[in-house]
């Protein structure tokens, strides 16, 4: 009788003992899973930088400033029309960010700017998405749009050339570490806070990524 007892004591012992590592490992690969996830989300943010960031803008303006500002010694004429490429390049950043597209039952793909109504496509917004109301311009493009364009003025603004053009007195520390600073902090904004428009630009093979579905 004691022999049975001490026995049934036995299995129950490993019967609870076998649980709880079962619990623990069940906690520990929940754990292991949202980490994965976060890891995802900010390796997946970071590849995407250059869509996110106004990286054609940028190369653009490093083209074309030598050629206006004549190298930094600049005209009042070249002054104005340096300004004017400016001003151009900067609307070209917030347009950028609210474009967007989607495909028709088809399968064909249409570009379009996204409004307070929806998606104003380009070819004259004949073309509309089966659920309009999800490409609606929201709080977040304006604020993608916003972080995109102090990103380009700062590169701009601290462009040698248009440095020698506008202010040659400025120094040299403050040109040279300014855009590497706010380009830091625009890329952790970017990477936390990605957009979810796939507009001009965007890697259509990574359509299917859980950030940039439709909510």
């Amino acid at each position: 009788m004691d022999d049975v007892s001490i026995n049934h004591d036995l299995i129950d012992s490993s019967d609870h003992g076998n649980g709880d590592d079962y619990l623990c490992f069940k906690e520990d690969d929940t754990d292991e899973s949202h980490c994965m996830y976060v890891m995802n989300v900010i390796l997946s943010g970071t590849a995407r930088l250059n869509v996110l960031l106004p990286t054609a803008t940028i190369l653009c303006f490093a083209i074309f400033a030598p050629l206006l500002t004549n190298d930094g010694i600049c005209t009042d004429f070249s002054r104005w029309l340096m300004g004017f490429f400016i001003a151009l390049s900067a609307a070209s950043c917030i347009i950028f960010t609210f474009t967007d597209s989607f495909k028709t039952a088809t399968g064909r793909l249409y570009y379009g700017v996204a409004t307070f109504r929806g998606i104003w496509t380009f070819n004259g917004g004949r073309k509309r998405p089966c659920v309009p109301s999800d490409y609606r311009l929201r709080w977040a493009d304006l604020f993608h749009a916003s972080v995109s364009l102090v990103a380009f003025l700062t590169f701009a603004g601290s462009h040698n050339d248009v440095v020698g053009c506008y202010y040659p007195a400025m120094p040299k520390r403050i040109t040279n570490n300014l855009p590497l600073v706010v380009g830091f902090v625009v890329s952790i904004f970017f990477v936390l806070f990605p957009s979810k428009r796939r507009g001009i630009g965007y890697p259509f093979l990574l359509t299917r990524d859980a950030l940039y579905t439709r909510c």
